[in-house]
């Protein structure tokens, strides 16, 4: 009877055992939560000081001060929705841990930020709404103010639901909403809003025709060959030339601009002699990567570590250049228009504006931004380091050219459409492409075992690409930039009640 009691003395005790180590974690993950929420708020403790360093004691400080938390604010909301598109692939993929990626999208966001973000805040500040039309300076101010809060609100509660929405749509938005309120639908600059709404819809298209275009690529080239690893020797160097070249080519036009001026001929043989120098260095570096792996896929999958992560730093860099005029946009609007007291068509970004920009992408990233990034990089489609290398290199060249020419480009667009375009691209290929079956029928007869005969029409029914994701994100699209208008319309009304 005691050996009874005691076995059932011991079982308790197990269980109560699991149920205090199962409370252990909970606590430990809802206190990681609260962390990260504690350090959102102290960076937004930071900001306010920042600013009122540099504002304190001019006229209409305080409302400078405001805007610079409220971008603050956005700025930490797009690090943790839009920065997941750039790393989300290749941590998907598995080519590199989640930290890594974490580390490197932080360094090369800021870097963007800082180095090449001026041109498209030109654009969003001065190209949506006509600021002729506003009354005084006071709406002005207060429209660009809840173009601010509206679209940071809209970004974090689509953060908060897993949804992978354009903070570019939303800032967008939120800019056409509060003008329109403020001073009619006469204020709004319709044409840009038309280049600006075709570009939402080209932009992904040619990000997944690109991505599409690498991944036949690379399987012409290189899977699908029969000595595979020797087909990578010669053509892995070639593409990391394609993407140095792209980054030199890049950094030349925008990078330096502040300290020397080159044009755009000069700036192509920079990327050239770049993209011959990156073939010649790591052509033996490839070669001795694959001195001993096995001829098949698995191995392959090895060599694209390095342009994977290059291409995700590249896709970072662009993304800071790029993005960050939707946090510092109107706020650098607001800054110009209270310390002038006018609104002007083309305003001067203050380094601290820029500052606080891309220091909050980099805190939202790293606070926020893991939950987006394994639903981008694991959800949609099934990523190898090869397919995450087109959807990246894919993804960078679009944003580069759309920050080259200064269109607020929705990065999210670019890079989920990447992604949709090598999973589409696969279906196909896989139910149509006639060297993959010569290819699978070789493989068959040279095989002792066999390989088993596969249908065809199984092939093209097959679904490599997540439907309910697709109809879910292109539906987030859609409702974003109308639910940000609307909220920043009312939001512009209850501050203006309020002011």
């Amino acid at each position: 009877m005691s050996e009874i009691q005691k076995s059932y003395s011991k079982h308790t005790l197990d269980k109560d055992l699991d149920k205090l180590t199962r409370f252990e974690l909970a606590t430990q993950f809802v206190s990681r939560r609260l962390l990260g929420l504690g350090i959102g708020v102290a960076f937004l403790a930071l900001a306010l000081v920042f600013a009122s360093f540099f504002v304190s004691g001019l006229p209409g400080s305080v409302i400078v001060i405001a805007a610079a938390v409220v971008g603050a604010y956005m700025a930490l909301n797009i690090g943790a929705n839009d920065v997941a598109n750039n790393v989300g692939p290749a941590v998907g993929s598995n080519a590199m841990s989640l930290g890594v990626a974490l580390v490197i999208a932080a360094v090369f966001e800021s870097a963007g930020a800082l180095i090449a973000g001026g041109d498209v805040v030109n654009t969003i500040s001065k190209g949506i709404i006509d600021p002729a039309n506003f009354a005084d300076s006071n709406s002005f101010v207060w429209a660009m103010m809840a173009a601010l809060i509206s679209s940071a609100l809209w970004v974090n509660l689509a953060t908060w639901v897993g949804a992978p929405v354009s903070t570019t749509h939303s800032v967008v938005g939120g800019v056409m909403g509060a003008g329109i309120a403020a001073a009619g639908f006469s204020v709004v600059n319709w044409p840009t809003m038309a280049g600006i709404a075709a570009s939402w819809v080209i932009s992904p298209l040619i990000g997944g025709i690109i991505a599409a275009l690498f991944l036949a690529l690379i399987k012409t080239l290189i899977v699908y060959q029969e000595d595979k690893i020797a087909a990578a020797r010669r053509w892995v160097p070639v593409l990391i030339a394609i993407m140095a070249g792209a980054f030199a080519c890049y950094l030349a036009l925008k990078g330096i601009k502040k300290v020397i001026r080159i044009d755009i001929q000069t700036a192509l043989l920079i990327g050239l002699v770049t993209a011959i120098a990156a073939w010649a260095l790591l052509r033996p570096v490839i070669a001795y990567q694959s001195a001993n792996l096995e001829n098949r896929n698995q191995s392959l999958r090895k060599l694209f570590s390095i342009p994977l992560i290059c291409s995700a730093a590249l896709l970072s860099f662009a993304h800071g250049a790029n993005d960050v005029a939707n946090a510092v946009g109107p706020l650098a609007a607001i800054v110009h228009t209270v310390n002038a007291g006018e609104i002007a068509t083309k305003v001067t970004i203050p380094l601290w504006v820029m500052v606080i920009g891309a220091l909050g992408i980099s805190f939202g990233l790293l606070l926020f931004g893991p939950k987006l990034i394994r639903m981008v990089g694991q959800q949609i489609t099934r990523l190898n380091p090869m397919r995450a290398y087109c959807v990246a290199l894919s993804a960078a060249i679009t944003v580069i050219i759309a920050s080259w020419l200064g269109l607020p480009v929705s990065s999210t667009h670019i890079a989920v459409g990447a992604v949709f375009g090598v999973g589409f691209f696969r279906e196909w290929y896989t139910g149509n492409s006639k060297r993959r079956r010569r290819y699978v029928s070789k493989q068959a007869s040279v095989s002792a075992a066999g390989v088993p005969n596969i249908n065809q029409s199984e092939l093209r029914r097959r679904k490599l690409v997540r439907r309910s994701h697709f109809m879910t994100i292109v539906a987030a699209w859609l409702v974003t930039v109308p639910a940000a208008a609307l909220l920043s319309a009312t939001i512009y009304v209850v501050l203006s009640l309020i002011s």
